[in-house]
């Protein structure tokens, strides 16, 4: 019988070389491929405004949105790409710095991160941000006649979790400024953000707006094509994976990103199934591993009262996928909690939670009006029943209290 030793050995003989890839990476995420399909009006649109800072004018502040996986992203990085390369062959005094704030989720840290991006060294704690924006000022104010475009992705997690101060200083910056120019791209999935924010901030930072349409089946399937010629080896796809693929991302909204998820996790599980074609099959079982991976990656990070209140929704679904209210979840809530031991947070804070939930992608929260009695808040679960059970399983205060057996008994889900 051969040992673990032997198996792990054999394990990382076959990664050295796979059986279906030839280059993996221009399936990820923050691949920015040399070519984007079906694009086209918006890298000119983008480039026609930035373009001024090749002259050493301020561009426009401009404010992108569009659902995930439109190519928001993919299409402001390729296109600040070229306009920097272009002020590096005329000499132009230019600078592009791209934060994506969900991951630098303070405004410190946004602010740290422009700040390095200009040459300025900033501790990782210590300061306030005041003073480090007073410090982004004086650096600029030193870099004569220097134009720089901050690229602020997902925007619109900052501001939901702290606030539109930080975004207020830097779309007011170049009050402060003798002969250097900041500009703003500010890119958010909600088509309803801008609406939200302050007066004085929505004037500035939507001077230009462009908006990103999803991308149809066929518009997926080109985008696939192209990758997939450039990842796997020839002839390891069947004929039905890149259709099949480009149907499920185009039902969910023309998400790109899944699309190339779906065909990079299909192909992953081949290889490592150390199957030499990857089919359909391969592709429904990334489906799931996607959506397994996803929830247990959010719900890890969730406080205990987030994931009860997440918990809650689910509960409060029983019988199919009808919308809950409010008060249905909190009711189902403090029971989980009693179960557990603790106190029930306000039904204030449970409202609070269902917007970081909404926010997340894991639940859908919408106001609907209910006629001469008011208005109230729908809740619906948008995610797996047994991969947010499972991924609650690793909380020991959850696990040890039984919910998850007794909510899975309630849900007829087999764990």
């Amino acid at each position: 019988m051969p040992g673990v030793l032997d198996i792990l050995d054999s394990i990382l003989e076959r990664a050295l070389k796979s059986s279906v890839f030839t280059d993996r990476n221009v399936l990820l995420p923050d691949y920015v491929p040399p070519v984007l399909h079906h694009r086209d009006e918006q890298i000119k649109r983008l480039g026609m405004i930035v373009a001024p800072a090749l002259r050493g004018e301020r561009p426009s502040n401009v404010f992108i949105y569009g659902l995930t996986g439109t190519g928001k992203t993919a299409v402001t990085r390729y296109v600040m790409d070229r306009v920097f390369q272009h002020s590096q062959r005329i000499g132009a005094s230019f600078k592009y710095i791209y934060v994506n704030t969900r991951h630098r989720d303070t405004p410190y840290r946004v602010l740290a991160d422009i700040g390095e991006g200009i040459g300025l060294k900033v501790p990782f704690t210590g300061l306030s941000t005041g003073e480090v924006f007073s410090r982004i000022v004086k650096r600029l104010n030193q870099m004569r006649d220097m134009v720089v475009i901050v690229v602020l992705d997902e925007i619109d997690f900052l501001v939901k979790r702290h606030g539109d101060d930080v975004l207020y200083k830097l779309v007011r910056i170049n009050e402060e400024l003798k002969s250097s120019k900041l500009s703003i791209v500010g890119i958010t999935n909600s088509v309803y953000f801008i609406d939200a924010l302050d007066a004085r901030i929505r004037s500035s930072l939507g001077e230009e707006e462009m908006v990103f349409p999803p991308y149809t089946a066929g518009q997926l399937r080109d985008i696939l094509n192209e990758r997939a010629k450039l990842a796997f080896k020839p002839g390891v796809l069947d004929d039905d994976v890149i259709p099949y693929c480009a149907a499920l991302a185009a039902r969910d909204h023309g998400d790109a990103r899944r699309a190339l998820d779906l065909l990079r996790v299909a192909g992953e599980i081949a290889d490592r199934n150390g199957d030499t074609r990857v089919t359909i099959s391969h592709v429904d079982m990334a489906v799931r591993e996607i959506e397994r991976n996803r929830v247990a990656e959010v719900v890890r990070g969730l406080p205990l009262h987030a994931k009860l209140v997440l918990l809650a929704v689910a509960a409060s679904t029983v019988g199919g996928r009808r919308m809950s209210t409010t008060g249905e979840v909190y009711d189902h809530y403090k029971g989980l909690v009693r179960r557990i031991g603790l106190s029930p947070v306000t039904m204030r804070r449970v409202s609070d939670i269902l917007s970081e939930l909404d926010m997340l992608g894991l639940i859908t929260a919408r106001i609907v009006s209910r006629g001469r009695y008011g208005k109230t808040r729908m809740v619906l679960l948008e995610t797996d029943v047994k991969a947010l059970l499972t991924a609650s399983r690793e909380d020991p205060m959850i696990d040890d209290s039984g919910i998850v057996e007794l909510l899975a008994r309630e849900l007829g889900v087999t764990m």
